[in-house]
């Protein structure tokens, strides 16, 4: 992709979003109040405000590979604390999705240096060496571990009070969410 088919995709979005709301980017510098935080897979079929034409604004996301709750990860922790301390947020999602590389890697047993710390993660999240042969149900059992765990982060416990968590999975080869709860 280059440059130039980038800025003619950013000169159509101006052109939408001014149509629609002369005012809206004037309003998107006043701040931000999303009214949910989302954790999804990293992977570029899965764009969370996309797949549920969600406009800029209202949910604030945090992405990574095979969209993983680690309290050993400063990343997603600053996120969820900014979410729910400054943000405010009523609600949490957990977005996973079918055809995850992330998982089926860890279900697979990959073992690339680079990956293989966050692999395990993922790999203890879909029950360890029982994950093999799991196919799609993988990733709905990853969902549900991540919400699990979720309920346990300390940042959560500390300031996650009356935030409801909601676990989903986008099934890529039908554009369809499947609820978790």
């Amino acid at each position: 992709m280059e440059k130039k088919q980038l800025q003619h995709q950013n000169e159509a979005f101006l052109k939408e979003m001014r149509e629609q709301d002369p005012h809206f980017f004037e309003k998107l510098k006043e701040g931000q109040q999303p009214e949910m935080f989302v954790l999804a897979c990293s992977d570029s079929r899965v764009s969370p405000s996309v797949i549920t034409n969600m406009p800029l604004g209202k949910m604030f996301i945090h992405r990574n590979i095979a969209n993983q709750v680690n309290v050993a990860d400063e990343s997603f922790t600053a996120s969820l604390y900014y979410a729910l301390k400054h943000l405010k947020v009523a609600d949490i999602l957990i977005l996973g999705h079918t055809s995850c590389g992330g998982v089926r890697a860890a279900a697979e047993g990959n073992k690339e240096d680079a990956l293989a710390p966050w692999l395990a993660s993922v790999r203890e999240s879909l029950g360890g060496a029982a994950c093999e042969g799991l196919g799609e149900a993988a990733s709905i059992k990853n969902v549900k571990t991540q919400m699990e765990r979720l309920e346990k982060h300390p940042v959560y416990k500390q300031y996650g009070q009356g935030v409801s968590i909601v676990g989903a999975v986008f099934h890529v080869e039908s554009g369809e969410i499947e609820w978790m709860n």
